[in-house]
This record gives C-alpha cells, structure tokens and sequence, in this order.
C-alpha cells in the first residue's frame, strides 16, 4: 500500500516541479517593457569623453535616457532640439544622455564631429543597455526622476522645446 502511494506523491512532486520550471522559463523568454512608473533598468556606460557613468550617479537629478542611431532620420532630425533643451535645462539639474546602438564606430564618429553635440552621448553597439529598457524603436526616450522612476516615455522623435514638453521635465525637478 504505501508503495504505490510514495510513487504518486513521487510524480505529483515531479509534475509539480515541471509546471514550476515552464513558468520560470516562460517568464524568461518574455521580453522586458520598462514603462511609465517602473524602476528604470541599472546600467554602466563610458561616455564619448571617457567619463564612466551609471544610474545611481544620477541621484537627485533628472535623466533624459535618449536610445538613437545615426542610421535613423527621425533620431538624427531631433538631436538639434534634445541639444538645445539640454543646456536650457542643464542648469537646474536635467541631465541629457544620448545612447547609440550604432554598430559602425567610424560613421558614429563621423557623425559627432559634425553635428557637435552638447549632452553626454555614448555607443552601445550591442544595444544590451536599450534592450533592458525593452527598446526596439529608434528613437526612443525615458525621462527618469531623481529616484529613479520612469515618468515619462517617449517612442519616436520630439520637439523637446515645445513647451509642454519642457513643462513636464521641469515639473519633476
């Protein structure tokens, strides 16, 4: 008698087990979608000036986490007005970072040469930072509060001095 019941709770156990590790490896599989309110992703990045930066030493400010490529018209049509809203909003403590997915490092290099721009910029040519954000359209924004709050999420370019735009971003500071 208690061979045949040890042998159940044996396969329950096993069938309970086996439907664990599918949710497991489910919940693995799905892909990440950092969105408006989440926790926004930690991350490490060299900066183009050779300044080792991460998430937490952006405390107390405000980051605009902007994911671009130069291979993209609509990234590189709204750099002008994510550069010119960067030093507006520097000042009181919005920090712009521009981060391509550029795998080709001469037309990136290129490509910061001539458009001379003015916020923090960096390549991640693996796209391992975008990916964790759940990025997969370029260009592609998060407006990060001081402790480190998605507020805003922007997918495609922006005017960013259009006025209820700057607004918004200086309300969180």
């Amino acid at each position: 008698m208690t061979k045949p019941k040890l042998l159940v709770s044996i396969q329950t156990a096993a069938a309970l087990i086996l439907v664990a590790l599918c949710f497991i490896v489910a919940d693995s599989l799905r892909e990440k979608v950092v969105g408006v309110g989440d926790r926004a992703p930690s991350f490490a990045v060299v900066t183009d000036d050779r300044r080792q930066i991460s998430t937490q030493e952006f405390g107390g400010k405000v980051l605009v986490l902007n994911f671009w490529a130069t291979w993209c018209p609509p990234c590189i049509d709204e750099i002008p007005s994510l550069d010119a809203m960067a030093r507006q909003l520097a000042p009181k403590g919005v920090v712009v970072l521009g981060i391509s997915v550029d795998r080709n490092a001469a037309a990136y290099e290129r490509f910061l040469k001539q458009a001379r721009i003015g916020f923090l910029t960096a390549r991640d040519p693996e796209a391992r930072i975008s990916s964790s954000y759940g990025t997969f359209k370029y260009p592609e924004t998060y407006v990060i509060d001081s402790r480190g709050r998605v507020r805003q999420k922007h997918i495609g370019p922006r005017n960013w001095l259009e006025p209820e735009i700057l607004q918004s971003i200086e309300a969180l500071l």
